[in-house]
């Protein structure tokens, strides 16, 4: 029998590129819990991970500071350090800024500087919404400053990434400490790109964030069609793409997350011939509008914003994604093991369709996409709102 690690990795140098693991958990509820659970499902799944790269997204981590704009930052050094600083006051009205907890850790070697922020935009000019002024300037940090790299910039969430293990990185920020009602995680590092600290999934901006396991061969023209509106690729990997395009398509031209789905993945050319007249038009208007936005290749991504998770795969399912419930919680997941680790009794787990949204929405009876009625949306409950309390780990 041929060694399968000889045909995973002919050239014989030690690194493994393949697989990537996913996990996200979120309860529907708001109800708040802290990150040991993911650290454990992660670590479940280290086989899929090479140690080059991992990292968390926590919602409603900064009660205390529900209301401001929690920038993440990297620095190489202190002059990029003090040219950021520098621009935020320009920008921004400071509101509270620390160093952001983290631990000596095996495995964990040479960190940049890690601080974080807690702003208000001085200024969005008129004709600007206020998020669109966050997104200019969050280009402007990572596009002109060197040595200074801005990896969450949302509210009342976080991202917390870098080089290692995705459990080790969790050990790392002392993500035990924190608690939130939403946690993804990714192991491994983006596609075809080194591993470095900023590199690492999740990728963001404002609150959104995606981990992703796949690889996106329409990257080019994905990247194109995203700068013709503004923003910056600036990671050269094809993850992302993919937040800037959720930014886009929900945030600014209003889509729901179904139809960004639909964007991503949408029906094929002979399945869009054999519907009805009217929704045969809409999907062909769709696929003709957001042609440039179609996510070509293998793919699965887990998704998060404050209030939402959505997990969702390529038409063909070339990635594995698992979904399960319990009670209020709902988890997504590249391996069911990994779920079951961490919540042993379950009452539902399946795997979805191809192409076709998970979304679990805060405040929602349940999750919508696994072939639950579609007015359950119009019957759930308004969203709750996180618990006060201070700013947690």
């Amino acid at each position: 029998m041929k060694d399968l690690g000889t045909v995973a990795n002919p050239y014989g140098d030690d690194k493994v590129i393949n697989a990537c693991g996913l996990f996200g958990m979120m309860n529907l509820r708001g109800e708040r819990f802290s990150g040991r659970d993911s650290i454990v499902a992660m670590a479940n799944q280290c086989d899929r991970g090479n140690g080059l790269g991992g990292g968390y997204a926590a919602y409603g981590i900064y009660p205390a500071y529900a209301e401001n704009y929690a920038f993440h930052l990297m620095f190489e050094n202190q002059r990029a350090r003090e040219e950021t600083e520098a621009f935020l006051g320009q920008h921004f009205r400071l509101v509270h800024q620390e160093e952001i907890p983290h631990r000596t850790t095996p495995g964990i070697a040479n960190p940049p500087v890690l601080r974080r922020y807690f702003a208000d935009p001085l200024d969005g000019g008129a004709a600007v919404s206020t998020d669109d002024y966050v997104v200019a300037r969050v280009m402007d940090i990572n596009t002109r400053i060197g040595g200074a790299f801005v990896f969450s910039s949302g509210k009342n969430m976080g991202v917390f990434k870098g080089v290692g293990d995705c459990h080790t990185i969790g050990q790392f920020f002392c993500l035990e400490e924190y608690a939130g009602y939403l946690w993804t995680a990714h192991s491994r590092f983006p596609t075809n790109t080194q591993g470095w600290w900023g590199g690492a999934h999740p990728f963001s901006l404002l609150d959104w964030t995606v981990v992703h396991n796949g690889e996106i061969s329409s990257y080019g023209i994905n990247r194109r069609y995203l700068e013709m509106h503004g923003y910056y690729c600036t990671m050269h990997t094809d993850t992302e793409v993919l937040a800037y395009a959720l930014d886009l398509l929900i945030r600014r031209h209003g889509l729901p997350i179904e139809l960004a789905a639909k964007v991503f993945a949408p029906p094929l050319w002979s399945q869009i011939a054999r519907m009805d007249e009217e929704e045969r038009e809409f999907y062909t208007a769709l696929r003709q509008v957001y042609g440039s936005l179609l996510m070509n290749g293998p793919f699965t991504i887990i998704v998060a914003k404050n209030g939402e998770m959505v997990g969702l795969g390529d038409r063909v399912r070339l990635r594995p994604l698992v979904a399960a419930t319990a009670g209020e919680v709902l988890y997504l997941s590249s391996e069911e093991a990994s779920i079951r680790l961490v919540c042993p009794a379950l009452d539902r787990c399946w795997i979805p369709k191809g192409g076709e949204p998970i979304i679990g929405r805060l405040g929602e009876k349940g999750v919508l996409g696994d072939g639950a009625p579609p007015e359950a949306a119009a019957e759930a409950a308004p969203n709750q709102e996180v618990a006060a309390g201070g700013v947690g780990r």
